[in-house]
C-alpha cells in the first residue's frame, strides 16, 4: 500500500487546468458515496439524482450520459449525431481536430471540416465555407457545428454568438454540439446560468466537463435535443466509455453541480488569469495579443526565455515559430503563486533569473 506522496505538494505550474488535483469537496463525495453495494453500470440512485440536477442546470429533462474523459465525451456526442455519411464543420484549432489523435475519424468514422479562425470561434459566415455540397455523394455531407466553449484560444462565446450560429445551422438542416470542457469558466465569463448559452439558443448536445474543474475524472454527455442524437445507450460501451461504478463519475458531478462549487471553481480560475495578465502586459518584452476571457493567459516572450522559465515552472509552447506560450489558471492557483511566477518572468526578462535556483513546479 502506498503510504507516502511521492510528489511536492505545494507545486504549482502554469501549463494546464488538469495539472491541479481533485477539489476536497469532490474527494469528500466521492467517499460518501463508496458504501455498501449500488447497482452498477448507472443503475445507482447518484446517476439518477445527476438526471435531475442537471435538468436543473439546463432546463428542460435532459438525457445524461457520464463517461470517463472528455476526448470519449466528444467521440460519443458526435457518433450520436451523424449517420456514417456525415461530416463536422469546426475551427482548425478545435480540441477534436488538433488534440485529440484522431479519435474522431479513426474510432467514429467522422470527417472533419475545419475552418481557420483569428480567435478560435465560428461565425455564420466561416460555417458556410464548409456548408455546401448537400446531395453530392462525392462529399461527406456537413450535418454537425460543433463549437468550443470556452474556446482553445481562451475565447468564449456571447450568447448572441451561438444563437446566430444555431439559428444558422438548423436553417440548413445541421445540428450544434458544444465541447464544453471549460463550460464552467465561459459560465463565470459571462455571468449566465448554463441553460442561457446552451439550451436557451438552440445547441443540440454537450459535452459537459468536469475534469478541468476540479473533477477526479468525470464528463458527460449531455442531450438537450433527444431527436438530434440516437443510439448512445450502445455507442458509449462501444467505445469503452461505460462506467461499471459509475457512482463515483455522477458522484464528482454532482459535487460540482448540486451548489455552486463548480461555479465558483471557475471563477476563481478565471480572477486568477486576470491577475496574472494584469502582472505581465507591461512588462518589456512581453506581448499579450489574444484576449483574456476566462482562465487562460497568451504571450509572447523574447527567445530563450520560456525555456529558462521552464526550469522552475512547468507550461507549453502554443507557437513556438513565434514564440508564444499559454499559461493556464486552475482552481487551486494561489494569488502568491501568480505572483511568483509574474516575477519570475519579470527578472528573466531582465537577465536577473539567471542564477535562480531551479525547482519544478
Amino acid at each position: 500500500m502506498l503510504r507516502v506522496t511521492l510528489h511536492d505538494t505545494t507545486g504549482r505550474g502554469f501549463a494546464s487546468d488538469n495539472y491541479a488535483g481533485v477539489h476536497p469537496e469532490v474527494l469528500t463525495a466521492v467517499s460518501a458515496a463508496n458504501g455498501g453495494h449500488q447497482t452498477s453500470y448507472g443503475e445507482d440512485v447518484y446517476t439518477e439524482r445527476l438526471h435531475g440536477v442537471m435538468a436543473e442546470h439546463f432546463g428542460r429533462d435532459v438525457q445524461v450520459f457520464p463517461v470517463f474523459n472528455g476526448t470519449g465525451a466528444n467521440v460519443l456526442s458526435l457518433q450520436s449525431m451523424l449517420p456514417p455519411w456525415g461530416a463536422v464543420i469546426c475551427t482548425e484549432t478545435a480540441h477534436i481536430h488538433s488534440d485529440e489523435n484522431g479519435a474522431p475519424e479513426r474510432v467514429a468514422g467522422i470527417k472533419l471540416l475545419t475552418v481557420p479562425t483569428p480567435d478560435g470561434k465560428l461565425t455564420p459566415e466561416l460555417v458556410d465555407r464548409q456548408a455546401w455540397g448537400w446531395g453530392d455523394e462525392h462529399r461527406a455531407q456537413p450535418l454537425v457545428v460543433s463549437i468550443t466553449q470556452t474556446t482553445e484560444l481562451g475565447t468564449c462565446y456571447s450568447a448572441q454568438e451561438i444563437a446566430a450560429l444555431c439559428d444558422h445551422a438548423h436553417a440548413h438542416g445541421m445540428r450544434v454540439h458544444m465541447d464544453g470542457a471549460r463550460i464552467a469558466n465561459a459560465a463565470a465569463t459571462l455571468d449566465l446560468p448554463l441553460r442561457a448559452f446552451t439550451t436557451d439558443v438552440g445547441v443540440d448536445v454537450v459535452s459537459f466537463g468536469g475534469t478541468k474543474n476540479g473533477a477526479l475524472g468525470a464528463e458527460a454527455v449531455v442531450v438537450l435535443d433527444p431527436e438530434a442524437s440516437t443510439g448512445l445507450v450502445y455507442l458509449r460501451k462501444m467505445n469503452m466509455q461505460l462506467g461499471s461504478k459509475m457512482r463515483f463519475i455522477s458522484a464528482q458531478l454532482l459535487a460540482l453541480l448540486e451548489g455552486d462549487l463548480w461555479l465558483r471553481s471557475a471563477q476563481h480560475a478565471n480572477a486568477m488569469a486576470t491577475r496574472l495578465h494584469a502582472a505581465v502586459r507591461d512588462l518589456p518584452g512581453v506581448t499579450v495579443e489574444r484576449p483574456v476571457q476566462a482562465n487562460a493567459v497568451f504571450a509572447v516572450l523574447p527567445a530563450g526565455v520560456a525555456d529558462r522559465l521552464r526550469e522552475r515552472f512547468r507550461f507549453y509552447d502554443w507557437d513556438a515559430a513565434t514564440g508564444e506560450v499559454r499559461w493556464m489558471c486552475a482552481f487551486d492557483t494561489t494569488a502568491q503563486d501568480v505572483d511568483t511566477f509574474a516575477a519570475a518572468i519579470a527578472a528573466e526578462l531582465t537577465g536577473a533569473g539567471a542564477g535562480a535556483r531551479t525547482v519544478e513546479v
